[in-house]
């Protein structure tokens, strides 16, 4: 009971770490926009992308190596070491003045991005088999943390400027420098240090299971289910402004709707993965992206196109033409007109059609020659709210997941869950590097928003079928006369 209860501290230790490290990772978002908006700084739209983009690349990058020195050295030393040195180029950015200058000190601070890779190395260690989803998924809650600095630093920046409109940003930056190093300490006078069984390991040994190809399907689960919660915490603010129109204000309170429950609802998802399996849980996080992705999908839109239309029955002459009707040599031929009385639908795609004259009086006519054209129209409203439910939904799904990919870890990689967790959350943040770039480009190329849906409903199937062909495979292995008589049924 007392190691249970040790194991706890260190857990809501780790957790609160997390959160602030989240929120710091996060705070190039804000800040680089309130400082070229006060034209503080004149950079380019290409220098403020690679600003917002930095911190959350050397997060993804480094969080291989870290999760390595967590096994080697333990979570108190290193996450204590990763708060406070990490502190230093916070308090160190009011003094940048150049483009270069905060870029490095940017670099440098996205350190705390790996926090999460040390923060699962160190928490798994302090509990048995039976907790470790539970465990992870409470600690995963500390991606709530990235919501914390959308509500908080527009307001303090505010605040800071009131009275010195250039330099009062910088007390933000030394504010959340404050935050790691506090932590730091308080880590350094509270934790405790545990190790690894694999800290007798050299680095080489340990980047052994890199090699099953396992670790990477987790990965790629990973880089779809926390990949694409951090793209689409920054994606679906101009989404909604521009296919809603919706304020800077009610987008942001959207967005947030999306990212702070997809966030805490971890801790759910180690909970279920312990009751019920991670395998089970990541069927359904998979096929409800699926799912949900292709609901997502279709654009708020107005297409008209060819429809039905009207063909001569025999040859002859146009003696009269209406709006309602075409004769020809006595024959009557009915137009469908357009009800303009016929309201669209809120929630589904409603359809219109009509037929419009193509021919006139005493025109010639051949036996199946057009005489009226067929007209579609296809209007679908895209309600915002059914599009923001659906949203919050899959948030919280990717939430579930994010929790179920680790708890395959400690499962298959015991003795390695640093190594692993940082190979496997490296290319989750490399998902949320790369997606907005993707996701971009698809916009791009085809003009519609919701292209990133169709890039997310296509990583989804190639997850869920993947994942599929390797359960079948493996009972096919394990109780091959079982799988034989599934096969005859």
């Amino acid at each position: 009971m007392a190691d249970l209860s040790q194991a706890h501290r260190i857990l809501f230790l780790n957790t609160l770490a997390f959160a602030i490290c989240f929120a710091c990772w996060t705070l190039n978002g804000v800040l680089v926009t309130f400082l070229v908006d006060k034209e503080i700084f004149n950079w380019s739209v290409v220098q403020i992308g690679w600003l917002l983009g930095i911190p959350v690349l050397t997060g993804s990058i480094m969080r291989l190596p870290m999760g390595i020195l967590t096994d080697k050295f333990g979570g108190k030393i290193v996450h204590s070491a990763l708060l406070i040195l990490a502190s230093i180029p916070l308090f160190l950015l009011p003094f940048a003045t150049s483009f270069t200058v905060f870029a490095i000190l940017s670099f440098l601070f996205g350190m705390v991005g790996t926090s999460f890779a040390v923060g699962v190395a160190s928490t798994s260690v302090w509990y048995p088999k039976e907790w470790q989803g539970r465990a992870l998924g409470i600690f995963g809650m500390g991606t709530a943390g990235a919501s914390i600095t959308p509500f908080l630093a527009p307001s303090l920046l505010s605040t800071f400027s009131e009275n010195d409109p250039e330099n009062g940003w910088k007390w933000l930056p030394v504010l959340y420098g404050s935050a790691l190093l506090l932590m730091g300490i308080v880590f350094l006078i509270f934790a405790k240090n545990k190790k690894s069984e694999a800290q007798s390991k050299t680095v080489k040994q340990l980047l052994q299971p890199l090699k099953r190809v396992r670790v990477w399907r987790f990965g790629t689960y990973y880089f779809l289910v926390f990949g694409s919660f951090v793209t689409f915490s920054q994606w679906l603010l101009p989404n909604f402004m521009n296919v809603y129109h919706t304020t800077l204000v009610l987008g942001g309170i959207f967005t947030s709707c999306f990212s702070l429950p997809a966030g805490v609802v971890r801790a759910f998802g180690g909970f279920l993965s312990d009751k019920f399996g991670a395998r089970k849980v990541m069927y359904w996080v998979l096929s409800s992206s699926v799912i949900l992705s292709f609901l997502l999908l279709f654009p708020k839109m107005d297409i008209t196109t060819s429809g039905s239309g009207l063909l001569a029955s025999k040859a002859g002459t146009v003696t009269a033409v209406s709006p309602d009707k075409i004769v020809v040599d006595g024959k009557e031929y009915a137009i469908s007109q357009k009800d303009e009385s016929q309201p669209h639908s809120k929630f589904f795609p409603s359809k219109k059609t009509w037929q419009e004259v193509v021919v006139a009086e005493n025109q010639k006519i051949q036996k199946k020659d057009l005489l009226a054209e067929g007209i579609t129209q296809i209007h679908f409203e895209a309600n915002m709210w059914v599009y923001l439910v659906l949203v919050i939904l899959i948030g919280i799904s990717w939430g579930i997941g994010s929790a179920a990919v680790y708890k395959h870890i400690p499962d298959y990689f015991p003795n390695e869950v640093g190594v692993i967790g940082g190979m496997v959350g490296l290319l989750g943040g490399l998902g949320g590097f790369f997606g907005p770039i993707i996701f971009g480009y698809l916009l791009s190329f085809t003009g519609f928003w919701t292209s990133s849906w169709l890039f997310i409903l296509a990583l989804s199937l190639t997850c869920l079928i993947w994942m599929h062909r390797v359960i079948v495979k493996m009972t096919k292995e394990r109780l091959p006369e079982m799988a034989k008589d599934i096969d005859r049924k």
